[in-house]
């Protein structure tokens, strides 16, 4: 299991890490917005900087690109410290989330564009300009203004001519929140095969959970300036460290309980079980709506060890793929999802039910989390 790190407290550390931020600090007069921030990322892997808007996550990626001069703190790429070297000299590829494409330049002097910065030859541009559109499956149209593409296309021409000067790390910065969910579920593979076809280093900024566990190697969830947790996307969905990863990675149930000296949660009238230890108390249970079963005929199962609750049936919510049963359990709300085809008509407000889940799939966490 890959080590993780809570709250921001020490280094995310990796074997042989290509991409160090050790004690990352940056402040706006009085303000910090990124406290104490340490992160190593090997060679070849990509990673989300997963969190809700006003975290750190762009800031931290900016100042990876050096845009921005971290207030503390160094950054070093394969064992190199960049922190104080200018943009142009770190060797790095930036797509921005509005694409940034130059207007009056055709697709193909918008790849070109930074070969020609660093003083290739014509015959050098060309020749990586046209592989670079390869890559991205937009050699037909080299010669259209960026006025004349799709936002999906705008999208893969700046990620052509990230790429085309062929740098060590690849910094992407919601590229692809201005598409619509079709065109973000293609670019998500083609960044990810691209990336893995290249070897590139990768961070991708990002605040939609589906792309982090989607795409990445490793996630860092992000809250307030520090770091919540770091892991793989698994390690992150099954095992969260906080409430805060909990509920922000996939969706939850927050019910309020309390820890009995003997292990045991009482939720209500009903006691439940969890393999997480925590301190007898007040306590915040989290259970994952899709991990819950419902039993409509409340039929008493012995000897079966997961938790079982029973419920009344409040309200039905219809999602597409899914239908979303809403419980209420001594005046706390359970929220069960069921896909269309599993579930069963009939049911209406007021039913009663036992719900059941496993003990494993019981997160607490202290009331002061």
């Amino acid at each position: 299991m890959m080590h993780q790190t809570i709250k921001g407290s020490g280094v995310a550390a990796v074997k042989d890490p290509y991409l160090c931020l050790e004690g990352i600090n940056k402040k706006y007069g009085l303000i910090e917005v990124i406290s104490n921030l340490n992160l190593e990322v090997r060679k070849g892997e990509l990673i989300a900087l997963l969190g809700p808007s006003g975290c750190g996550k762009t800031t931290t990626l900016r100042m990876i690109a050096g845009l921005i001069t971290p207030t503390a703190g160094r950054i070093a790429v394969g064992g190199r410290d960049v922190t104080r070297i200018a943009p142009h000299g770190r060797d790095m590829g930036l797509v921005f989330q509005s694409y940034a494409l130059f207007p009056h330049m055709t697709v193909a002097r918008n790849v070109a564009f930074g070969l020609e910065m660093r003083g290739l030859s014509r015959a050098e541009i060309g020749a990586k300009v046209t592989r670079a559109l390869g890559m991205v499956q937009l050699e037909h149209l080299a010669g259209r203004k960026p006025r004349e593409l799709s936002g999906g296309q705008q999208q893969r021409v700046a990620l052509a001519r990230a790429l085309v000067i062929e740098p060590s790390i690849l910094l992407l910065d919601e590229p692809l929140s201005n598409l619509d969910a079709k065109l973000r579920d293609e670019m998500r593979t083609q960044i990810r095969d691209i990336q893995q076809q290249l070897g590139i280093t990768t961070v991708f900024v990002t605040h939609d959970q589906v792309e982090a566990l989607s795409m990445c190697d490793r996630i860092v969830v992000m809250k307030g300036g520090l770091i919540e947790q770091v892991g793989t996307p698994h390690e992150i969905y099954e095992h969260p460290a906080t409430p805060f990863v909990a509920s922000f990675v996939g969706r939850t149930n927050r019910i309020k309980g309390v820890r009995n000296a003997d292990g045991s949660i009482g939720i209500g009238s009903s006691l439940i079980r969890s393999a997480s230890s925590v301190k007898p108390g007040d306590v915040m249970v989290m259970v994952r709506p899709h991990r819950i079963r419902i039993d409509w005929s409340g039929t008493e199962r012995q000897g079966e060890t997961a938790n079982r609750i029973a419920a009344s049936l409040s309200r039905i919510t219809f999602v597409g793929d899914v239908i979303q049963y809403h419980f209420d359990v001594d005046g706390s709300e359970f929220i069960v999802e069921e896909s269309t085809i599993k579930s069963q008509a009939g049911h209406h407000p007021g039913k009663q039910a036992v719900l059941s889940w496993a003990v494993e799939d019981t997160f607490v966490f202290g009331a002061d989390q």
